[in-house]
């Protein structure tokens, strides 16, 4: 019974210091990509994306983005990650999150958005950069992508990502996947500026 409380402490004191880490009053927070390629930097928007930051930045505290790949690379459209691990095994996922698409801001070049499935309301940890202008990512007559921050450092890199070599992945049953890795080394939330 003791060893439980123990386990149950740590768990909670681990959660507290996370929630702790993600400051709600910082309206911009800075992440750092460590990436087998370079870094990269973004700036995230609480103000017009405030319940898709909250979620990503869920992912960065816990060490959630920490050692996974870009698993899906489309020249001059996206480069896309955060779902995988380096042997291209899906990582756990949390709640959906409600797609914020609709908040003015697009899905342009440099940018960063929220991975999703059919469904509008079904992003939870995969991400991608727009490697390009893509209004066809937008909302319309229909719902879009979530874009909720933009690389301020490191754009050079994730260019140079989007154009890496893919191919067929069997395990995946996925075109697009790099045929040289490219590591998510780790996630940082940067401090408050």
């Amino acid at each position: 019974m003791k060893k439980w409380f123990l386990l149950l402490a740590m768990l909670w004191q681990t959660s507290f210091a996370q929630q702790a880490a993600i400051d709600p009053n910082n309206l911009y927070p800075q992440v750092k990509f460590e990436t087998s390629m370079g870094d990269i930097i973004v700036e995230l928007d609480r103000i017009r994306a405030p319940l898709t930051v909250d979620n990503f930045l869920q992912y960065v505290v816990s060490g959630e983005y920490d050692n996974t790949v870009f698993h899906r690379v489309v020249t001059d459209y996206v480069v896309q990650g955060g779902g995988y691990n380096t042997e291209l095994e899906a990582k756990d996922i949390k709640s959906a999150v409600v797609n914020e698409s609709g908040n003015g801001l697009k899905n342009e070049l440099g940018t960063i958005a929220m991975a999703r499935e059919n469904k509008p309301h079904s992003a939870n940890r995969q991400f991608f950069f727009n490697a390009a202008d893509n209004s066809n990512l937008d909302p319309g007559r229909s719902w879009g992508y979530t874009v909720f921050g933009a690389i301020i450092e490191g754009e050079a890199v994730m260019e140079a990502m989007a154009k890496v070599k893919t191919d067929f992945n069997g395990s995946l049953g996925w075109e697009d996947v790099p045929i040289e890795p490219i590591v998510l080394k780790k996630a940082t939330l940067l401090p408050a500026q």
